[in-house]
């Protein structure tokens, strides 16, 4: 009896041991390496159980600041960083925008063969290009259209193309061969020069005149790779109508090109978002404070979006999940608002970049739709959106 009393005892203390050891690995894969903090103010988390930050010591004056967060003021989950920051303030926009964009260079998205006098080849191919691969140079010489492309390929010369391909810059050499069906000189090449499309700004800085939108790249449709701006604009846009998203089958925004002046300049795309600077702004009254992601909460939010016309409306969401780790799928949403839901069946494609406001603040954008459910989709925080902006 008093065998069985001690084992139990001890299984108990070993259980009350390791729960907070397994409490703090989860927290450790589920907080940042990395918070910004208010110049005044300090780290607060929310969470389900209570979270602790600490300064680490010992701190010269040239280090950023690093602070121990544990688990009830005792275990220790990670060490952060913390950075000081000004009060940031941007004017929250959801209007639509229109997308044109020149690539820098041209971009290789498929493979054709052609008739030879020795039989059918791809010459590209063969040289080793690839689909994504971004041609910056030909024979030293930049390239900017597909058409200039065209008629250096035609003259029959032996071509040495600096080409991008991820982030490594290479040197592929072709020669076109003579095409029995088009009577000229050809690579086999399948390439692209530009694009256009249709989004939502997210925000306008008045400090700084820039403005971002989308939440993520403008990707070529055919690759799937983002797409290196040289140049491009952003223009005014009349929302005329939505086709309705369903499981499977993501909905769309359907539009037009609505004014002869731009609304803004083109500078950069990447990984989280869209940015350049606008040549009509709103006004910098309406500028909100942002929520940096450890003051996100759980519950209601409120998107603001546009489905019809050009001015956007206040539709309301839930905020289901919050992950600090990830770059850029950082918070689950749910479209709860009826008149939306009714209008679009959520998230439909073109409410890229809608903005999302918490407690009178602008804490993130709209990025993603679930293809299996229309009413949900993923948010980036507004504060990784706008220092990708800022670079």
């Amino acid at each position: 009896m008093k065998q069985n009393c001690k084992k139990k005892v001890t299984a108990a203390a070993a259980f009350l041991l390791m729960c907070p050891a397994v409490t703090s690995l989860f927290y450790a894969g589920r907080l940042s390496d990395h918070y910004y903090v208010r110049h005044g103010e300090t780290l607060a988390l929310s969470a389900a159980l209570p979270i602790t930050a600490e300064r680490a010591a010992p701190q010269s004056q040239s280090q950023a600041e690093r602070v121990s967060l544990r688990l009830f003021g005792i275990f220790p989950i990670k060490t952060a960083k913390i950075q000081k920051t000004d009060d940031i303030r941007l004017v929250p926009c959801g209007q639509p925008f229109g997308i044109r964009m020149l690539m820098e260079g041209i971009m290789v998205i498929g493979f054709g063969e052609i008739t030879s006098p020795d039989g059918r080849c791809c010459p590209a191919a063969s040289a080793g290009l690839q689909e994504g691969d971004i041609i910056r140079q030909v024979n030293g010489i930049a390239v900017t259209s597909t058409d200039q492309f065209r008629k250096i390929a035609e003259t029959g010369d032996p071509l040495t193309l600096t080409i991008l391909r991820g982030e490594e810059n290479r040197t592929v050499c072709l020669t076109p061969v003579w095409d029995e069906a088009s009577q000229c000189c050809r690579t086999g090449l399948w390439v692209r020069d530009s694009t256009a499309g249709i989004g939502t700004l997210t925000y306008y800085d008045p400090a700084t005149g820039r403005f971002g939108g989308l939440g993520h790249p403008i990707c070529d449709a055919d690759t799937g790779e983002c797409i290196p701006l040289a140049s491009g604009e952003a223009d005014a846009v009349t929302i005329s109508g939505a086709v309705k998203g369903r499981a499977g089958l993501p909905g769309q925004l359907r539009g037009y090109f609505s004014a002869e002046e731009p609304l803004g300049r083109l500078e950069r795309n990447c990984s989280c978002g869209l940015f350049g600077t606008m040549t009509a702004p709103p006004a910098a009254e309406d500028a909100l404070p942002i929520a940096f992601k450890q003051e996100i909460t759980l519950g209601e939010a409120v998107i603001l979006s546009t489905v019809t016309g050009t001015e956007p409306q206040p539709y309301t969401i839930d905020i289901v999940s919050i992950d600090h780790t990830d770059d850029t799928r950082n918070m689950t949403i749910e479209v709860t608002d009826e008149a939306l839901l009714e209008q679009t069946g959520g998230i439909v494609q073109g409410m890229s970049g809608s903005p999302i406001l918490q407690d009178g603040r602008l804490i993130g954008a709209v990025t993603h739709v679930f293809v299996d459910d229309p009413t949900r989709g993923y948010g980036i925080f507004i504060e990784t959106m706008y220092n990708a902006g800022a670079e």
